[in-house]
């Protein structure tokens, strides 16, 4: 078929170094593992526990989402170790996708992480910056409209409910977009630059990770959160116990334990964007897969530590009404800002204030590391022919893709003013779980296709590791879709989409790729 033929063609392989050669290769092993850490630590940890405290209804189910999240990064993780020490190419998971299973996969992979995979995520985050940088300022708000567009009425069709959000530009996802060209236009200025900016906000946030625990360890400890919690710890989190997901819905204990993965598997997200960079990582072969290794593995280790100090200092159950931090508990803390929440309840006079600071920083270098990761995969696309050509220019001077960071600012900015930090986050880990399944199935591809490749580094636990891991993304694919079809449908139908859009687009490229 062509598209095989296309895959193993000499053409592409040029294509490829071509890609490597006019990157500049400024990113070491600290660099790499914080652009890993930095990319996955945002405000998720600081907000979505209360959501999963109100699904799950135990502590220990909440602890449960965090260690079976950790796992299935970590894991996938260690399996994108070998993909990436194969092949440190510019474009990583896209880079991936077209050499296990042909070009139509990659593409579909870059089309979706345009649409809503990366640039989501970005305005995700951006659009969370906002909603902290509201502790300080009251007038930053979702409800302080500049431009009120329209409200998207709910539409229902079939289990689906469709639309029901506010479209327009306020004060908060302003904030949010001002940070995105903000950092955009830093990019521009050199992978070094970037790269900088990206080490010392990632310390900043781990910093304040690491302080958060230590400091609820020795001091916040609270005797009547303690106790509501862990006298109570399995409370409702048998394999028999049912919960209620929809009014009228209930399912069991695995089945919320996916559903709740909604929000801990977009906080420990982005983890491989360092693939995206990988013709700009120095000894990529040995600093690529050490630091997925070391990165997802610190981070998901502070992120079961902050929880368990948030189940010391504040209760789980809560009342949505309740006039104090601890009356609201974990489940309807302010705004959903549990991480301020706890600080204010450990230091009631500056502990918030402390917290929303830590959460700024962090969401700040989180939409650094995602903008200067993500661009690279569009250049690559363009370098292939499978995206708008201009967007394969380097900047004569700084080296960088300065086309793709202004396009992805560009569409990132507009999705900022399509909707909610909450409906954002929904609406993009279903497609990120599609095609982290078809990347591991590729490491089976290649290791069947391609037996002899150099592989300076092999997969941990292959192939019972990599094998669980997609029967269990499966199984949360298959949950979301039938108990959150509102974001879930769409996602995989802008997946659908790309479809013929590939075949458009290859077949308008073919007489210019057929002169390479």
């Amino acid at each position: 078929m062509v598209q095989n033929t296309s895959v193993n063609s000499p053409a592409k392989v040029t294509t490829d170094n071509s890609v490597s050669s006019e990157l500049v290769k400024g990113l070491g092993l600290t660099s790499a593992t914080t652009l890993v850490m930095g990319s996955m630590i945002g405000s998720g940890i600081f907000i979505v526990s209360a959501e999963i405290a109100r699904e799950v209804d135990s502590p220990a189910l909440l602890i449960g989402a965090w260690l079976l999240t950790g796992f299935m990064t970590i894991t996938a993780a260690l399996a994108y170790g070998e993909l990436a020490a194969m092949m440190p190419k510019a474009g990583g998971q896209y880079v991936y996708l077209r050499q296990a299973l042909g070009p139509l996969w990659g593409f579909l992979y870059g089309w979706t992480l345009f649409l809503v995979i990366q640039t989501g995520t970005i305005a995700a985050v951006g659009v969370a910056f906002g909603k902290f940088a509201g502790f300080f300022f009251d007038s930053v708000s979702a409800d302080h409209w500049i431009w009120h567009i329209a409200h998207v009425r709910a539409y229902h069709v079939g289990p689906m409910v469709l639309g029901n959000m506010d479209v327009g530009l306020n004060t908060q996802n302003l904030m949010g977009i001002i940070v995105i060209v903000l950092l955009t236009i830093v990019n521009i200025f050199g992978i070094k630059t970037g790269a900088w900016i990206q080490n010392l906000f990632t310390i900043s946030k781990v910093a304040a990770l690491l302080g958060l625990v230590l400091v609820g360890i020795f001091v916040g400890r609270n005797p009547q959160a303690i106790a509501a919690n862990f006298s109570n710890f399995w409370h409702n989190a048998g394999l028999g116990a049912s919960h209620e997901i929809q009014a009228g819905v209930l399912v069991g204990t695995l089945t919320v334990l996916c559903v709740a993965q909604v929000g801990s598997l977009f906080s420990a997200d982005a983890w491989n964007n360092v693939t995206f960079t990988a013709g700009e990582v120095k000894n990529p072969s040995r600093n690529l897969p050490l630091s997925l290794a070391l990165g997802t593995g610190t981070v998901i280790a502070l992120y079961v530590a902050v929880n368990f100090i948030y189940l010391s200092v504040l209760p789980l159950h809560g009342d949505p009404h309740g006039a104090t931090v601890l009356a609201r508990g974990i489940q309807y803390a302010t705004a959903e800002r549990v991480g301020t929440a706890v600080m204010s309840q450990m230091f009631p006079s500056t502990g918030g204030a402390l917290m929303a600071v830590a959460i700024l920083i962090s969401t700040f270098g989180c939409c650094n590391g995602l903008i200067l990761a993500g661009a690279r995969v569009y250049y690559a696309m363009a370098k292939d022919k499978l995206f708008f050509e201009p967007v394969a220019k380097i900047h004569p001077k700084y080296k960088t893709p300065v086309n793709a960071l202004i396009v992805q600012a560009i569409w990132t900015c507009l999705l900022c003013l399509s909707g909610t930090y909450g409906q954002l986050l929904d609406y993009i880990i279903f497609a990120v779980l599609v095609f982290y399944i078809l990347t591991i199935v590729g490491l089976f591809v290649l290791r069947r296709t391609q037996p002899h490749a150099e592989r300076p580094y092999r997969a941990f636990g292959y192939p019972v590791l990599p094998a669980v891991y997609i029967a269990l993304a499966l199984f949360i694919d298959i949950v979301l879709l039938r108990y959150k079809p509102q974001y879930t449908w769409p996602g995989l139908i802008i997946v659908l989409m790309g479809i013929p859009v590939y075949y458009v687009w290859s077949r308008r490229q073919k007489p210019a790729a057929s002169t390479v």
